[in-house]
């Protein structure tokens, strides 16, 4: 599922995120959303989250 929508994501779903230091290499953190940080329905780069190990970045990939 796409991570640049809002209504896409929610708490407790295991994503795939980008943190700040890996965007330009693109290395993914996979995790479980606690927070969503983004307010916009939608991001070009995806909705900023916080995983529940604390890391925040941009959701790239919803894991079914």
């Amino acid at each position: 599922m796409n991570g640049q929508i809002r209504a896409n994501i929610r708490p407790g779903l295991e994503v795939d995120i980008v943190l700040k230091q890996d965007q330009p290499t693109g290395k993914l953190t996979r995790g479980i959303v606690k927070d969503l940080l983004t307010n916009s329905p939608k991001h070009p780069h995806g909705i900023k989250v916080r995983l529940t190990s604390g890391q925040v970045g941009r959701v790239q990939t919803i894991i079914q």
